[in-house]
């Protein structure tokens, strides 16, 4: 960075109350709300911290319904200098360590508040995995089709109870999972926090305009999503789009089916999709198809059992022969 930024930051940080609120950052993403919770200090006053802060670029901000989130940037200069900074803080000086106890104690109340909401639609799911091959065989497939990394962004679309950010916790530098759902976010982050999932983050989104840059993911992962949605295709063209070069697109749902109650109890929209279908979605977000896998339950299992099919395919890679052909067909979908 040069120097002016390295001073503002300095400047920014340096103050008690800002220098607190980055390392409650530091374990996870907050709101206004929050802070005024921990902190004991007013909104307006602490809204002018984090403004500085910003201006800064220690922390960014985001939008999720009526609530705006902050979490420390993620500018490799910038974390640098936070973490060095962070890192010199007695961590059992006393006002950090009440900071700290309230904000455990504020965690604990959304992990219960969602563990209700959990509760309330276990019944759900758990009727729905009892109609397909076991989740541990569909997730092994996954990992064994994307790899082990590392991936600088891993995007999770639909990301529900952000399982799938857990799965792949390893394979990336950072994972950010979207949902429309308000109770489902706050299920997924009591999720994440309770399993050290420091890197993953969850945002509120509209999976049709996604609010990131083109090609700014290395993996996309679309786990049991398409179904529920009205225009699948569509999600795959957005999903494509945030694809970086040589990067992985992910699709997992299931193959065509006859069970016309998922309409009803499971809001399914669509009954599965076969492979010519996807194949095509794929192909005209420029994407290259690299297997097309269907995993089905044993006889044994019983009748009108689902088949999940996974589908990976990639953006091609820079001077590749396919990428000019990939950007002209993603530029024509867009105008």
């Amino acid at each position: 960075m040069p120097a002016n930024e390295w001073v503002t930051a300095l400047k920014a940080a340096g103050e008690p109350t800002r220098l607190r609120i980055l390392l409650l950052l530091a374990a996870g993403e907050l709101n206004v709300k929050d802070l005024t919770v921990i902190l004991g200090q007013s909104q307006p006053r602490l809204s002018r911290h984090l403004k500085l802060l910003a201006e800064a670029g220690l922390v960014e901000r985001f939008r999720e319904g009526s609530w705006v989130y902050f979490h420390l940037s993620d500018r490799t200069q910038v974390q640098r200098l936070t973490r060095q900074l962070l890192d010199a803080v007695d961590p059992l000086d006393r006002e950090i360590q009440r900071d700290r106890e309230r904000a455990n104690a504020l965690k604990r109340e959304r992990e219960a508040a969602a563990q209700d909401f959990f509760r309330q639609h276990a019944g759900d799911w758990d009727r729905m995995r009892a109609l397909h091959v076991a989740e541990s065989e569909v997730e092994s497939a996954m990992r064994a089709a994307v790899g082990n990394g590392p991936f600088k962004l891993f995007v999770d679309l639909g990301t529900g109870t952000g399982r799938i950010l857990e799965l792949f916790a390893d394979t990336y530098e950072r994972g950010l999972g979207f949902d429309l759902n308000q109770a489902m976010l706050t299920y997924a982050r009591s999720k994440l926090a309770a399993a050290d999932t420091v890197r993953a983050q969850v945002r509120h989104g509209d999976l049709y305009n996604l609010a990131l840059a083109d090609g700014a993911a290395s993996v996309v992962a679309m786990h049991q999503v398409l179904h529920f949605l009205s225009d699948p295709r569509r999600a795959v063209l957005e999903a494509a789009r945030v694809l970086a070069p040589g990067g992985r697109l992910l699709i997992v749902d299931f193959a065509p089916h006859t069970l016309e109650f998922l309409r009803e109890t499971q809001a399914h929209d669509r009954l599965g999709f076969s492979a010519l279908t996807v194949n095509q979605w794929l192909a005209d977000a420029g994407l290259d198809v690299r297997s097309v896998d269907e995993l089905q339950a044993a006889p044994d299992q019983g009748p009108n059992k689902l088949t999940v099919t996974l589908w990976l395919a990639e953006r091609p890679a820079l001077g590749s022969p396919n990428f000019s052909r990939s950007n002209t067909l993603l530029l024509q979908e867009s105008q």
